[in-house]
């Protein structure tokens, strides 16, 4: 018999009551009928101090049934070397990653006497982005008769890469990549320091956009002037070495540093470089003569300089004496413009985007849409009269083109690398080398883009 689960008392409930009445002692002045009529009012006080409910609860569901523990199995033998060799391999990578490449990376650089060592690589050249061009320009002092597209449907893209320290796990992992090439101090800073490196970046770029847009607003039916800028000091001339390494620098080299900006030559003020080779006009190779520089957080330096003859500058295809200092100068022009046109670079050094802010700003300034609504990746330093130049890094750009979905990249045609960029970049994308801007725009007709207005 099940138990009645509710408020309404049993059989057994009511039998008892009436048990209990039943051995009360009879009162003599009741009648027979007592008994029964006391029970009943047991009864009703037993059934009034219950929930006054007159349904029984719903039975529960019945519980499922518990799943019954599976029996132990022996462990496969080789379930524990396993999991062991699964650690160490995770510890593995985890320190690898950690660790400096140069403890492991180093490749064989020949000197210049021919001798051959095995020099650390504790960097990288690897790509970096495809940015579009049009977003870092903008415009000032506009006359109401100039107007300026600045949303065009098709973007010129300018493609960057960096050269970031490695770990022995990306060395590991580079070594299978054909766009990243391994590369040594000296390849990447060459006589320089980090903070000159970079400063001398920064300073090609600026120049590389001031040509830039003399290029550009010439060919697009503006006035524009080149201002001369101050004599600066970029790089020191090399008398020996291979490749980004120097084994042997001009004496100037002693005394001048990177940066330093010419104050004048034997009191002679030299505020541009034809004032330059105005004040040393009277002089030999081999003379001294006494430059004062303005260096940077030092102020005004003077120190004594014998100069050199133009033949022994390793860059200069004429063999005549006329006498330097012995250093390659930043290029400082400045354009002055009918109008202000700001690019930001922002942190992106180097002269490799010249030619993609001038089919930029060209787009921008002229009728017709020059790209025909294609994104197009263009790389190249740019001249005054044009001309694009080679750049360094094209593998890794390739790489970074492709990433970035791209279809065509105008490239120079004067780089070394186009056989080993074009392996890069397989069957995605189509290399376009030109040789100047003119070539550059016929390139962009032929991918369906407007001709330049006259």
């Amino acid at each position: 018999m099940g138990t009645c689960r509710g408020n309404v008392p049993s059989p057994r409930d009511v039998f008892g009551v009436a048990l209990a009445v039943l051995r009360q002692p009879v009162n003599t002045s009741a009648t027979i009928a007592n008994p029964a009529m006391t029970a009943a009012r047991m009864v009703r006080s037993l059934t009034d101090t219950r929930e006054p409910t007159l349904m029984t609860d719903p039975p529960h569901p019945a519980a499922p049934p518990r799943p019954q523990p599976r029996p132990l199995r022996a462990a496969r033998p080789w379930g524990v070397p396993f999991a062991v060799v699964s650690i160490l391999v995770l510890g593995l990578i985890a320190v690898t990653a950690l660790l400096p490449a140069k403890l492991v990376a180093d490749k064989p650089v020949e000197d210049a006497d021919g001798n051959v060592t095995n020099v650390e690589t504790p960097y990288a050249l690897v790509p970096a982005a495809a940015q579009p061009v049009a977003d870092r320009v903008s415009y000032d002092d506009l006359a109401d008769d100039i107007s300026v597209d600045t949303e065009p449907d098709g973007r010129v893209y300018f493609v960057t890469v960096s050269e970031p320290p490695q770990s022995i796990l990306g060395h590991w992992v580079g070594e299978i990549e054909p766009e990243i090439e391994f590369t040594t101090y000296e390849e990447k800073y060459g006589s320089q320091t980090p903070s000159q490196q970079r400063e001398v970046s920064l300073q090609m770029m600026y120049g590389s956009s001031q040509i830039a847009q003399y290029v550009a607003l010439t060919r697009s039916g503006y006035d524009a002037e080149i201002i001369d800028g101050a004599v600066q000091v970029q790089q020191f001339l090399c008398l020996s070495g291979s490749g980004n390494r120097c084994d042997e620098y001009v004496p100037v080299a002693d005394e001048l540093e990177i940066g330093d900006t010419l104050v004048s030559v034997d009191g002679v003020e030299t505020p541009t470089l034809d004032e330059l080779a105005v004040a040393l006009a009277d002089n030999e190779p081999g003379d001294d003569v006494e430059v004062t520089v303005e260096r940077q957080d030092v102020g005004e330096v003077s120190v004594d300089v014998t100069l050199l003859s133009a033949s022994e500058d390793p860059a200069n295809e004429r063999d005549y004496h006329r006498p330097i200092i012995g250093f390659v100068p930043f290029d400082t022009r400045t354009v002055q413009l009918p109008f202000e046109i700001q690019i930001d670079t922002g942190e992106i050094g180097g002269p490799s985007a010249g030619l993609a802010f001038t089919l930029t700003l060209i787009d921008e300034l002229t009728e017709g849409d020059l790209l025909g609504g294609s994104n197009v990746a263009v790389t190249g330093t740019i001249q005054l009269d044009g001309t694009v130049g080679p750049i360094g890094g094209l593998p890794q750009k390739v790489s970074a083109v492709r990433q970035a979905g791209i279809d065509y990249f105008i490239v120079p045609a004067a780089q070394t690398d186009l056989e080993e960029a074009q392996e890069i970049a397989g069957d995605d994308l189509e290399i376009v080398p030109v040789a100047n801007v003119d070539d550059a725009l016929a390139a962009l007709e032929d991918l369906g883009g407007d001709p330049l207005s006259d």
